[in-house]
């Protein structure tokens, strides 16, 4: 199997590395853009992260139903976050394709923090792995700009 280049991002966020990983985990849905980048069928109303080492990382529809985004691999307040991502190129949960989304919170000075992102294993999209890989980039970048909006409200 080829390897594939993970995607890496950072920004630099005006808050502390705690008030960021709450904002991260704790505010997913208020930052995430639900309206257009869901998985179930219904429309979402948030997005989840349970605070724990096998936490489900999910959205929620109004009803209720809930959609299986990922899992937590790494829950290590207010440093570092690892899940799964479990999503495959139909934009619907599959348990049986594995990446990972790793995210660092980094202090820079007293009012300052760097996120490190990566999402790596992208490789296990297999023959997709490069069509996957562009539009989960921009992506990203797009999502890491909507987390740092939140900072700033929160």
């Amino acid at each position: 199997m080829t390897s594939i280049e993970p995607i890496r991002k950072q920004i630099v966020v005006d808050t502390v590395p705690e008030r960021a990983f709450r904002v991260f985990t704790e505010q997913h849905g208020a930052w995430w853009p639900l309206e257009t980048h869901h998985v179930g069928d219904k429309p979402a109303q948030t997005a989840i992260i349970e605070p724990k080492v096998g936490g489900r990382w999910f959205e929620r529809a109004a009803d209720g139903t809930e959609y299986l985004w990922g899992r937590v691999l790494v829950w290590d307040p207010p440093n570092h976050l690892v899940m799964t991502w479990e999503i495959d190129g139909d934009w619907k949960h599959d348990d049986a394709l594995v990446t990972e989304v790793d995210v660092r919170f980094v202090p820079v000075d007293a009012a300052h923090t760097r996120i490190e992102f990566e999402h790596r294993l992208l490789e296990n999209y297999g023959a997709n792995a490069h069509f996957m890989r562009a539009p989960m980039d921009g992506g990203w970048s797009s999502f890491l700009e909507l987390f740092g909006a939140q900072t700033e409200k929160a």
